[in-house]
């Protein structure tokens, strides 16, 4: 007798493991690099980098009306080059919205200040008034 042959024949199986591995591996690190090369120094506050693909260029009309707040990565707030209280931020913000009541604010805060922190002044920032609030960066 005779072996009897298989005739189906087998389908090749490809296993993707090793290339998802591979793949998960260049990944992770171009995040960690990208990660890495954020932030600039401006007025003693280091902002983190503009992202590709958003819009970065802020016309002068609309550059002229905003009201420039910076927090150092301290966490202290700091207006036109020094150093200024909350009570008296508000004051200046409510002048502000004032004289231009389509103008609006930028904060400049410190990237290594907590993220939280920068919610709470914003979220301090919205009960005085400023409901067009940005978030610089560079």
């Amino acid at each position: 007798m005779r072996p009897r042959r298989s005739t189906a024949s087998k389908v090749p199986e490809v296993n993707l493991v090793p290339m998802m591995d591979v793949l998960m591996t260049v990944l992770t690190f171009f995040i960690i690099i990208s990660m890495t090369l954020t932030g600039r120094q401006l007025i003693g506050i280091e902002v983190p980098e503009n992202v590709e693909g958003t819009d970065a260029e802020v016309d002068a009309a609309t550059q002229a009306q905003a009201l420039i707040i910076g927090l150092d990565s301290s966490g202290n707030i700091i207006f036109e080059d020094e150093p200024i209280s909350f009570q008296q931020l508000t004051q200046r913000i409510r002048t502000h919205f004032a004289e231009n009541p389509e103008g609006t604010l930028l904060l400049k805060a410190d990237k290594d200040l907590p993220y939280d922190d920068v919610a709470v002044f914003l979220t301090d920032l919205r009960d005085i008034g400023g409901n067009r609030v940005s978030l610089a960066v560079e």
